[in-house]
């Protein structure tokens, strides 16, 4: 099985930064997508970063020269940083792993969710 737990999040002014972690346990494939999605009240959830193991990267269009994901590939960890923060970046970010190939759990995963409330 495989479990994501994430950290960070919380309430920042306009403006401002918040880093949000993600640590991945379990039987994790050796080609898999590790990345960050965010669900707003009402809208549908969107893809804010992904990063493959091979380390290719991928950004949302509205979050691109804000926000920075970064790998510990040995601690199978992901990082986000979110710089400049807006209030319509709120949302409840999510950790999500495919296990696209190796490994005994090949599948999507997801993490439970942490709020990011960015005020004005």
């Amino acid at each position: 099985q495989v479990q994501l737990v994430e950290s960070g999040g919380g309430l920042v002014q306009a403006g401002g930064s918040l880093r949000l972690s993600c640590a991945a346990s379990g039987s994790i494939s050796s080609m898999n997508v590790m990345g960050w999605y965010r669900q707003a009240p009402g809208k549908v959830r969107e893809l804010v970063a992904a990063i493959r193991s091979e380390g290719v990267i991928h950004y949302g269009d509205s979050v691109k020269g804000r926000f920075i994901i970064s790998k510990d590939s040995a601690k199978n960890m992901i990082a986000l940083q979110m710089n400049a923060l807006k209030p319509e970046d709120t949302a409840v970010y999510y950790c999500h792993l495919d296990n696209i190939f190796g490994g005994n759990s090949p599948g999507s995963y997801w993490g439970q969710g942490t709020q990011v409330t960015v005020s004005s």
